[in-house]
């Protein structure tokens, strides 16, 4: 089954959705991220998708207080959100996360992530493919990565690092349905992936297809937030 993963974004200690990454295109659901993760909690859900959209535009973690209230509730958080130095994956995992999310970074300086891996263990690491056209956009998915997203998965997975978070940023946001023929696609040329598709998920339905799809993972945000998703069913049928 494919494993759940809901996404709380923070801008200024608050739970927001973007649109295609847009900060201008914000929309708050709680003033509250730890109460949105209690809720998830009760409903069943172990695991979340914590970005520190601040921490993001400022290159270094900003949010480190809300981080750590949600992870005192026990649920397994991968965090991500300007992870930079080692200071802030060191501050990430100090604050409770067990894993960390590393994009751009990913893209302009692949042996410095590779150190890191080798220094706290390659599982604890995401590696965050946002794809526009087939590229790996960077820097708030507003320039060229230097890399097709072939080569980027494939780069990784030869060194050991096979959790894959892909988003699809044309459809980030939109509510217009996950690309599922893209995620097919990455797991039929790297069978060894542990992808994480992001982006687009409009309603329970999509969840299922992406399960059907044998996509091992999926993370959404704005499909729950407004409605669309009964994750109670979804995870009553896991169980």
């Amino acid at each position: 089954m494919i494993e759940l993963i809901p996404a709380i974004d923070i801008i200024g200690g608050q739970c927001v959705r973007l649109t295609k990454g847009d900060y201008a295109a914000k929309k708050t659901y709680d003033a509250h991220p730890e109460e949105v993760a209690r809720r998830f909690y009760d409903l069943g859900v172990r695991r979340l998708h914590v970005v520190d959209l601040d921490g993001a535009k400022a290159d270094h973690i900003v949010n480190l207080e809300t981080l750590r209230k949600i992870t005192a509730l026990g649920m397994t958080v991968d965090f991500g959100g300007g992870i930079k130095q080692e200071s802030d994956l060191q501050a990430a995992f100090d604050h409770g996360a067990a894993m960390v999310t590393v994009g751009s970074l990913a893209a302009t300086d692949p042996q410095r992530l590779l150190q890191w891996a080798e220094k706290y263990g390659p599982d604890r690491f995401i590696v965050g493919a946002d794809a526009l056209n087939g590229r790996v956009m960077i820097k708030g998915w507003r320039e060229d990565g230097g890399m097709s997203l072939d080569e980027f998965v494939s780069f990784y997975m030869s060194h050991g690092i096979t959790r894959v978070l892909c988003t699809d940023i044309s459809r980030d946001g939109t509510l217009g349905g996950p690309n599922t023929a893209l995620y097919r696609e990455i797991m039929a040329k790297h069978p060894g992936c542990r992808l994480i598709a992001s982006g687009g998920v409009s309603c329970t339905e999509d969840i299922r297809a992406l399960d059907a799809a044998g996509i091992p993972s999926v993370v959404f945000g704005k499909a729950y937030y407004e409605g669309r998703i009964d994750l109670q069913q979804l995870i009553a049928n896991h169980q």
